[in-house]
């Protein structure tokens, strides 16, 4: 199995309203890659940004059909990652890694 490199784990952060509000409660929200696991996503984290991660959820986004333009389009499916951080410690998600 080829081993993934530590910045291909991490694919971009989601920026929504909803994880806007979760960021009051020490939470982030990324995209991660499809094959990986709670303790991957931790360490991978902890590497990059330099923060001790409490606690990591991890959602999978199933793929699904879309009606675009009278047609049906399939929209492809990913791997959410919600990652709490230890209280005072934060990730600034508007400067580059």
């Amino acid at each position: 199995m080829n081993k993934i490199n530590l910045y291909d784990k991490i694919l971009s952060p989601l920026v929504t309203e909803k994880s806007t509000n979760l960021s009051e409660m020490n939470k982030v929200v990324f995209k991660v890659n499809r094959l990986l696991n709670k303790r991957s996503v931790k360490r991978s984290i902890e590497k990059i940004f330099k923060v001790n991660v409490v606690k990591v959820n991890i959602i999978n986004k199933q793929s699904r059909l879309k009606i675009v333009k009278g047609k049906k389009v399939r929209v492809q499916g990913y791997k959410k990652a919600i990652v709490t951080l230890k209280k005072g410690q934060n990730i600034d998600l508007t400067t580059g890694i």
